[in-house]
C-alpha cells in the first residue's frame, strides 16, 4: 500500500514539472512572484534578461497587477530575455506591453519584436491600453529568445509581461513545421467575457466579441459538448454563438489582417446550439471575396465541427462571410474563430558552431553576456562586436573586441573556424598566445597589439604566410624558436629569489660586451707598443752606430741593459702569452680562425714589442 502510495505522489510530482515546463509567466520589471485571479503564477524577470531597467506605471487604468511594471532598454542594438525550452515542441508566445505614461512624457513607443533570430512585429504602443502580440512556433533549439530591438531614435523599446505555453504536437499542424502563425484575431461570439485559462487549458485568450447590428446572439442548451477536434477550443467558447435572422443575411466575418496580402491560417468552429426538429435543417458555406471555397457545413449539437482555410493569401480588404445554402431552414452559425498569418521560412539561426565558440568567450568574459539572442540575426541587429556573412545559416566572420577590458587567458573557440578578422588589441589579455589561432583556415588579421600576452609567438602564426600579426606593446612576448627573457617588475620589492634570476638573466649580456671590450684593449696596446717599440729600435741603431764610431762598446755589465735601454722581447711576450691564454681559456667557443689569429698576435708580440722601466 505505501509503495502505490509513493508511485502516485511522484506521478502527480512529474505531472507538476511537466505544466511548469510548458507554462512559464514572467511579470517584466518585477522581482516578485504573483498569483492572479485566473490561478496563473507570475515571477520576477531577473534570471530571464540580463539588462534593462525596471520601471513602475504612472497609471494603470484598471489593468492587471502583472501591468504594473515593466523593463526599458536603452543600450544595445536589441536586448533578449531567454527562456529554456524543449527543441522541436510547439510553443504559444504571448508578449504584453503596456505603457502607462512610466516615463511621464505621453509618448508610447515604437520599436521592433524578434523571435529567435527572426522579425516578429512592429510593436506600435497605446497610451491607455494593453498591447499584445501572440505566435505559434516549433522550436529550432533548446531555448526561447525573445528581443526587443529600438528602430527610432528616443523610442526606448519595453515589454511588460512574456507568458510561454507549451501546445500539443497534433495542434495546429496544417501549417508546416517550418512557419510560424502569428496572431492576429481569436474570438469567442456572444461571449459577455474573455475566456482563457483554466478554462483553456492552454491559456489562449479568447476576446469576446459584442453582437453587431442584424446578427442575434444564441445560447446553447446542451449539458456537455465533446471539443475532441485537432486544435481543442475550450468548452467555454461554445456556451453562446451569433447567428443572422434570415436564411437571407450573411455572417460578415471580421479578420484584422494586415492591409497587405499574406498567407493566411483560420480556424473556424460551429456547435449546433440546440436540438432541431425533423422540419428544421442548418447548412451553410464559407465565401471568399464571393466565391464558395468549402463544402457545406452542418453544425452538430453537443459537438464540434472544425474548419481550417489555409493555403491562401488574404488582406484586410478580402471578404469571408457565411451564406445559407438553398435548402437550408435557419441561418448560418458561427461559435468562435482564430485567425493567424503566415511567417516566412523560420530561419535555423547562425551556425551552431559560431554560437558554442561565442559561449565561450562569454563564459570566459563576463562583460560579453550582456549580448544575449542570436549573434548574427535578423540582420542589422548583429551583436555589436561581431560581424557575420549573408548566408542563409550565417557565419561570424569578424570578433571586434578592442577595448572590452578582458582580461586572463584565451580560451579556445576553434569552432568560429569562418573567422577572418580578430581584434583583441587594448585588453589585458595575459599568458601566451593559443596555437589554434594560427590554425584557422579563414583567418587573414590577428591584433593582440597592447596587452599582457607573453611567451613565443606559436609557429602556427609566424609560419602563416596568409595571416597578418600586429603583436606589439607585448613586452613578454618574443619571435618563434627564440629565447625568450621574461622582463621582472622589481619595482614592488623582489624577493631574494627574483632578484637572483634578474642577475642571472643579465650575466650573459654583460660576458658579451666584457669579453669583445678586453679583445679590443689588448689590440689597441700590442698595435701602440710595436709602434713604439719600432722607433726606439730606429733611435737605437742610431745611437749605437754613434758609439760604436767614437769609442766602442763591447757589452754591459750584469747582462741588464741600462736605464733608458729597451727590455728584452721575451720577457714582454711572456707576460702577453699569459694574458691571451686567459683570454682565450674564456673564449674556447670562438673556434679556430679566431685561435690563429691569437696565435700571430703572440708571434708578433715576441718579435717586436720591447718595453721601457
Amino acid at each position: 500500500m505505501a509503495s502505490s502510495i509513493e508511485l502516485l505522489l511522484l506521478l502527480i510530482a512529474l505531472a507538476l514539472l511537466s505544466v511548469s515546463a510548458n507554462l512559464v509567466s514572467i511579470d517584466c520589471g518585477s522581482s516578485d512572484s504573483y498569483t492572479d485571479e485566473n490561478s496563473i503564477k507570475w515571477v520576477g524577470d531577473d534570471d530571464f534578461v540580463q539588462n534593462g531597467k525596471s520601471q513602475v506605471v504612472q497609471t494603470t487604468n484598471g489593468v492587471s497587477h502583472v501591468m504594473g511594471t515593466l523593463r526599458v532598454f536603452s543600450t544595445r542594438k536589441k536586448n533578449c530575455f531567454s527562456i529554456k525550452a524543449e527543441k522541436g515542441s510547439q510553443f504559444l508566445v504571448r508578449a504584453s506591453f503596456y505603457y502607462g505614461n512610466y516615463d511621464k512624457k505621453s509618448a508610447p513607443p515604437s520599436f521592433d519584436l524578434q523571435l529567435d533570430g527572426n522579425y516578429w512585429d512592429t510593436i506600435q504602443t497605446s497610451a491607455d491600453g494593453v498591447v499584445y502580440d501572440e505566435v505559434i512556433y516549433i522550436t529550432k533549439g533548446d531555448s526561447i529568445e525573445l528581443c526587443l530591438a529600438q528602430t527610432q531614435p528616443n523610442q526606448l523599446p519595453f515589454i511588460s509581461a512574456i507568458e510561454i505555453r507549451g501546445l500539443a504536437s497534433e495542434m495546429y499542424n496544417h501549417v508546416d513545421s517550418e512557419y510560424a502563425m502569428l496572431l492576429t484575431r481569436r474570438v469567442a461570439y456572444g461571449a459577455t467575457e474573455a475566456i482563457r485559462y483554466p478554462s483553456d487549458d492552454f491559456d489562449r485568450i479568447w476576446d469576446a466579441v459584442e453582437v453587431g447590428n442584424g446578427l442575434v446572439k444564441v445560447t446553447t442548451d446542451a449539458q456537455t459538448i465533446d471539443t475532441s477536434v485537432p486544435d481543442q477550443p475550450p468548452v467555454a467558447a461554445f456556451q453562446y454563438g451569433i447567428t443572422t435572422s434570415k436564411t437571407s443575411e450573411a455572417i460578415l466575418l471580421v479578420t484584422d489582417l494586415p492591409p497587405v496580402e499574406v498567407p493566411i491560417y483560420i480556424i473556424m468552429y460551429f456547435s449546433e446550439v440546440t436540438v432541431l426538429d425533423s422540419t428544421q435543417s442548418r447548412s451553410f458555406e464559407i465565401y471568399i471575396d464571393g466565391k464558395s471555397h468549402f463544402d457545406p457545413i452542418v453544425p452538430v449539437y453537443g459537438s464540434v465541427v472544425e474548419m481550417s482555410i489555409t493555403n491562401i493569401s488574404a488582406s484586410s480588404n478580402t471578404s469571408f462571410s457565411l451564406v445559407a445554402t438553398s435548402d437550408s431552414t435557419l441561418p448560418p452559425l458561427i461559435n468562435a474563430m482564430e485567425v493567424y498569418y503566415v511567417s516566412g521560412p523560420i530561419t535555423d539561426g547562425t551556425d551552431s558552431k559560431d554560437v558554442a565558440g561565442l559561449a565561450t568567450l562569454q563564459d570566459k568574459f563576463s562583460i560579453l553576456q550582456e549580448w544575449t539572442g542570436d549573434p548574427c540575426l535578423p540582420s542589422p541587429f548583429t551583436w555589436d562586436w561581431v560581424n557575420c556573412s549573408a548566408d542563409d545559416t550565417p557565419r561570424v566572420t569578424a570578433l571586434y573586441l578592442s577595448g572590452f577590458g578582458l582580461s586572463g587567458q584565451l580560451p579556445e573557440f576553434s569552432s568560429l573556424d569562418a573567422l577572418q578578422t580578430i581584434d583583441l588589441h587594448n585588453n589585458s589579455l595575459s599568458g601566451s598566445i593559443p596555437d589554434f589561432l594560427g590554425t584557422l583556415p579563414n583567418l587573414k588579421q590577428l591584433n593582440l597589439a597592447d596587452n599582457k600576452l607573453s611567451g613565443p609567438i606559436p609557429t602556427t602564426i609566424s609560419n602563416n604566410n596568409k595571416l597578418k600579426l600586429v603583436s606589439s606593446g607585448n613586452p613578454n612576448l618574443c619571435a618563434s624558436g627564440g629565447s625568450c627573457k621574461t622582463i621582472v617588475d622589481n619595482s614592488g620589492g623582489p624577493s631574494s629569489g627574483s632578484s637572483s634570476k634578474k642577475k642571472s638573466s643579465k650575466l650573459p649580456l654583460i660576458l658579451g660586451i666584457a669579453i669583445p671590450a678586453f679583445f679590443v684593449f689588448w689590440v689597441i696596446v700590442v698595435i701602440f707598443v710595436c709602434a713604439m717599440s719600432q722607433s726606439k729600435r730606429r733611435r737605437a741603431a742610431a745611437i749605437a752606430a754613434t758609439n760604436a764610431g767614437q769609442n766602442g762598446r763591447a757589452g754591459m755589465p750584469n747582462g741588464l741593459p741600462p736605464q733608458g735601454a729597451p727590455m728584452n722581447p721575451q720577457m714582454l711576450g711572456k707576460f702577453g702569452e699569459v694574458m691571451m691564454n686567459q683570454f682565450a681559456g674564456n673564449d674556447e667557443d670562438q673556434g679556430t680562425p679566431e685561435q690563429g689569429t691569437l696565435e700571430q698576435i703572440r708571434n708578433q708580440q715576441v718579435e717586436e714589442r720591447p718595453l721601457q722601466y
